[in-house]
């Protein structure tokens, strides 16, 4: 475990934090490393029915990879792959947790900080935010996962601009072009964010949790229409399910279980 990744649960919410404020919350080997066990135990826990991943402090969410590490741990081949290794499964495992994800970008967004909000369901930015992949300005190679997931959430003409130009971009072009949902002052970023929280832990898990799925499934160009069916199933037979139509006969909100 990091020290640099704090870990949090608030009531339904499990909180993720980038903890590495004097390097803008770059993230280093060892906070890749700690992602994928954080994920873990938030998906374990009935309790937590959203996770939130944030930034320390209000200068950034995250600013990118931590450059004081390339040159021992990006520099030759073998370094290079492995980094991209354990980058790559800290990504995945965000992008294939049955829980929703959300991001809470204030500050830079730029780089890794794209590629991680980018794996996230939601995200919402504060006005400050500022987001850009500078790898043309060193000289990086951009992995193809990393890229389609950009040009699944952009289209290829933003792709395109991003990494050609390099430069950063307000919040508001980000959500003009898909990369972010919703855009708030700043100062109401984090009450903005908690609400929205709320409005998702009180919905079916279940059906969340098929939802999520089903999106994943039907991205891929074969996809298994008997899989989604299965899920959309357990929906049905869920005891959520007969509890949201009680609910809704007594004209009462629904208390899911996850079951």
């Amino acid at each position: 475990m990091s020290e640099r990744i704090i870990a949090k649960k608030e009531g339904a919410v499990g909180w993720l934090i980038f903890n590495n404020p004097e390097r803008r919350n770059a993230v280093s080997v060892d906070m890749w490393e700690t992602i994928p066990s954080v994920l873990a135990k938030f998906e374990s826990d009935q309790e937590v029915r959203v996770v939130v991943l944030a930034g320390a402090g209000d200068k950034a969410f995250v600013s990118g990879a931590d450059i004081s590490q390339f040159e021992n741990q990006r520099s030759s081949k073998e370094a290079v792959q492995r980094y991209e290794e354990i980058a790559e499964a800290a990504q995945a495992r965000l992008q294939t947790l049955d829980k929703p994800v959300l991001a809470m970008i204030r500050g830079y967004c730029l780089g890794a900080g794209v590629n991680i909000a980018n794996v996230c369901d939601l995200r919402i930015a504060g006005d400050d935010a500022r987001f850009g992949i500078p790898a043309a300005k060193m000289g990086l190679g951009y992995r193809a996962s990393s890229m389609k997931n950009l040009v699944d959430t952009v289209g290829a003409p933003y792709a395109r601009e991003i990494m050609i130009t390099g430069r950063q971009f307000t919040a508001q072009e980000a959500k003009d072009m898909g990369l972010v949902h919703h855009v708030v002052p700043a100062a109401d970023l984090e009450r903005f964010t908690r609400e929205y929280c709320e409005q998702i832990a009180a919905n079916a898990p279940l059906t969340m949790r098929a939802a999520k799925r089903i999106v994943r499934e039907v991205l891929k160009k074969d996809y298994d229409a008997a899989l989604c069916k299965t899920w959309i199933r357990e929906c049905f037979e869920s005891e959520d399910y007969a509890e949201g139509r009680k609910a809704f006969m007594e004209k009462r909100k629904a208390v899911f279980k996850g079951s």
